[in-house]
């Protein structure tokens, strides 16, 4: 079964190849962002950075959470700067999904030696897709994700 937007996905996930391929691990998440922003720019991608929304519990206003892209305004892309992904961070990205009404995104890290990457799925947002709301991505990556 073909992922929806996938063509998309993989220029992104490309994008941010290069960026950790010039960069590699260690330097601050607000670095990859601006780096990769240059990236999507020569890509032709539009995006928009740092797209804040509302939180609610029961209809009352309890928090905002900022997503840190959303791209061609269908991929939710939340980027770490850390070790590992755990699933701390995969449940993040996946209550960003929700929050901001988007069906598909991804979690990219580029603070592990190589870059790891999820692509999300968001079911509330589809009846379409029967399957598990975090796709594997890349060979290397933690099975548990």
């Amino acid at each position: 079964m073909a992922l929806k937007h996938q063509d998309l996905t993989h220029r992104i996930i490309g994008c941010a190849m290069k960026v950790h391929n010039v960069m590699g691990p260690g330097y601050r998440e607000n670095i990859y962002s601006r780096c990769l922003a240059i990236e999507l720019d020569r890509a032709g991608m539009k995006y928009e950075r740092e797209i804040e929304a509302q939180i609610y519990y029961d209809g009352i206003l309890v928090g905002k959470k900022k997503v840190d892209y959303i791209i061609e305004g269908m991929i939710s892309l939340e980027l770490k700067a850390i070790s590992e992904l755990t699933d701390k961070e995969l449940n993040q990205a996946l209550n960003y999904l929700e929050t901001h009404h988007m069906e598909n995104g991804l979690l990219i890290n580029f603070g592990a030696s190589s870059l790891q990457f999820k692509r999300l799925f968001n079911k509330r947002n589809s009846s379409k897709h029967p399957g598990n709301p975090a796709y594997p991505s890349n060979p290397g990556s933690n099975p548990r994700l």
